[in-house]
């Protein structure tokens, strides 16, 4: 888990909230606000462990050249609501760009499901 959290991402301590199931999606996010974090994103990792996840901010479509696992995608728009979901993207793929996308969320593979997670709920990081 080293440099996953550094202090020019995050400090390590927010959270991320299905506010309209009420589950907890992951308690550690680490926020991708720069050109340079949001380009490394989760490369160079070899998993992404329960409980973390990847806020990219602004962004509306991400890829996994490079990567070493399968991730969940969650696609928010500025209200923070899901606008669209790709489960298990695997590594070699794009994600398709949804129109209203403004940020997205890279979680473990099946936290969305566990989660229950739809098009149209809120996500709450704090």
């Amino acid at each position: 888990m080293s440099g996953f959290f550094s202090p020019r991402t995050c400090s390590g301590d927010m959270r991320a909230i299905d506010a309209t199931s009420g589950r907890e999606i992951a308690s550690r996010v680490a926020v991708a606000d720069t050109f340079f974090s949001r380009l490394k994103g989760l490369l160079g990792r070899e998993e992404l462990p329960p409980g973390e996840a990847m806020w990219i901010r602004p962004c509306r479509s991400v890829h996994s050249f490079g990567m070493k696992f399968p991730i969940d995608v969650v696609f928010l728009d500025r209200d923070m609501r899901v606008v669209a979901m790709t489960k298990g993207l695997r590594p070699g793929r794009v994600s398709a760009p949804p129109v209203k996308a403004y940020s997205v969320l890279e979680l473990p593979v099946g936290v969305l499901d566990a989660a229950a997670t739809v098009i149209g709920n809120r996500i709450e990081i704090t």
